[in-house]
């Protein structure tokens, strides 16, 4: 009888970011602090990995 491999759980996607490992900021400029644009960087809370932290949080 042949055995079956046991296939590894999909992780789960993190919340922040929903998965692509990217978040996006508003850029505010001048003294009125107005909104100009957006900027995207990595997500801190996975770490651009798109994975939810194995802490749970």
């Amino acid at each position: 009888m042949a055995t079956r491999k046991k296939v590894a759980p999909k992780p789960v996607p993190c919340p922040d970011c929903r998965g692509c490992g990217e978040v996006s900021t508003t850029v505010l400029v001048g003294r009125k602090r107005r909104a100009v644009g957006k900027q995207s960087g990595f997500c801190l809370t996975c770490l651009g990995t798109g994975e939810a932290p194995a802490g749970g949080e």
